[in-house]
């Protein structure tokens, strides 16, 4: 199952977890998946938040594959103003 770390301002809408398992084949599906297994993500996830999987972050495209065994990282998206 592909796992997902979560940086330190999520992990208490996630009972504390730095690291949570997911289902899915793509970023969207594992995105889903968390957000199902972990409802209090919904806002942030919703907000926009930027994903490396194994070690490379990838462009706001959801339909990206993700492996069994790959590693997601979710990133505070960075904003301007």
């Amino acid at each position: 199952m592909p796992e997902i770390h979560l940086w330190s301002g999520l992990r208490s809408l996630a009972d504390g977890k730095e690291v949570v398992e997911v289902e899915g084949k793509t970023v969207r599906q594992v995105l889903d998946d968390l957000v199902a297994k972990h409802p209090a993500l919904a806002p942030a996830i919703a907000a926009g938040v930027s994903v490396a999987v194994d070690g490379e972050i990838l462009p706001s495209n959801k339909a990206e594959p993700v492996d069994e065994d790959s590693e997601i990282f979710l990133l505070n998206k960075l904003r301007g103003g």
